[in-house]
């Protein structure tokens, strides 16, 4: 199935009957909110920090239309339980879209990964790689605007913040102008986020007291150096077909990413979108499913 302008047409679902219809998964005894649509291989979509899995409700018609896609909030954001004081880190989310996979009986996946996504996206690469046949089986991945590489990460102010002695005080403090600013910072400027959107993800934001465990998510800023040179060697030596979609407006991991991964990886397949920032699912939902659909068509060919 390609793209088409029918598919382009269909309603995504509004925001409280997406809610509303979620389910829940426990991972080492917290609920984890997640939905699961659609008949065909597997899709895991992997969210962006500090939002959730409704980042990619635009696409959900067409993508539940070809795969069966499973969207979780990660542990610590959206509707998802958010325990105070809990050690969250990308590989412990890793873990989680495993057991979740498990769970719905899925050994083999495609992942479609955002920002802080792409790392846990990474991580599941490099369990593949070491596995050799093992545990979770990729498909492929496709990455959006994400921090792949840490040297070229643009991290913003607030996230410094957030990562500072002074990280629980901040995130206590955090208003919904202050949100609704940053987050207009890292758009495009002709593709800024609605108000309504807005609204939508202050309030997943702010579910289960959120701003309380904003300085302990932000922790991934360190652990991706760490894990840095792994994923680079999984990334390099993989069979499992990559997509990098990037908006290149994007002040923290736009062109300037695009260009760290080409020096690093010059066969990597890369999309540019010249006009859109660090949400592309968002700012050009059609250029987007455009792209990830020829991609899969492109495997299927091949296949």
């Amino acid at each position: 199935m390609r793209y088409t302008d029918a598919m382009a047409a269909s309603t995504p679902p509004t925001f409280n009957a997406w809610r509303a219809s979620a389910q829940r998964y426990l991972h080492r005894g917290h609920a984890i909110s997640f939905h699961a649509e659609g008949e065909g291989p597997p899709l895991v979509i992997l969210h962006g920090f500090p939002s959730a899995s409704w980042d990619f409700a635009p696409l959900w018609p067409a993508l539940t239309a070809r795969f069966r896609v499973i969207a979780p909030d990660l542990l610590g954001f959206g509707d998802s339980a958010k325990p105070a004081g809990y050690a969250y880190t990308l590989v412990d989310q890793a873990s989680m879209i495993e057991g979740l996979l498990a769970a719905q009986g899925a050994s083999r996946a495609h992942v479609f990964a955002h920002d802080y996504g792409d790392s846990i996206a990474q991580e599941l690469l490099a369990r593949h790689e070491e596995r050799a046949g093992s545990g979770l089986l990729l498909g492929s991945i496709c990455f959006l605007n994400g921090g792949l590489f840490p040297e070229a990460h643009r991290p913003r102010t607030i996230q410094r913040l957030l990562n500072s002695p002074l990280g629980p005080l901040i995130g206590r403090l955090s208003s919904k102008r202050t949100f609704d600013a940053g987050m207009r910072g890292i758009f495009g400027p002709r593709t800024p986020p609605s108000a309504v959107l807005l609204d939508e993800l202050w309030a997943l934001l702010v579910q289960h007291d959120g701003r309380r465990v904003l300085h302990l998510l932000i922790r991934y800023l360190d652990e991706r150096p760490r894990l840095r040179d792994r994923w680079l060697a999984a990334m390099r030596g993989t069979k499992v077909p990559l997509r990098l979609i990037d908006g290149l407006l994007d002040p923290v991991s736009g062109a300037h990413m695009v260009r760290r991964c080409r020096e690093l990886l010059p066969e990597l397949d890369v999309v540019e979108l010249p006009e859109v920032g660090h949400y592309p699912q968002i700012e050009d939902a059609p250029a987007v499913l455009a792209a990830f659909l020829a991609f899969h068509d492109r495997l299927r060919e091949r296949a």
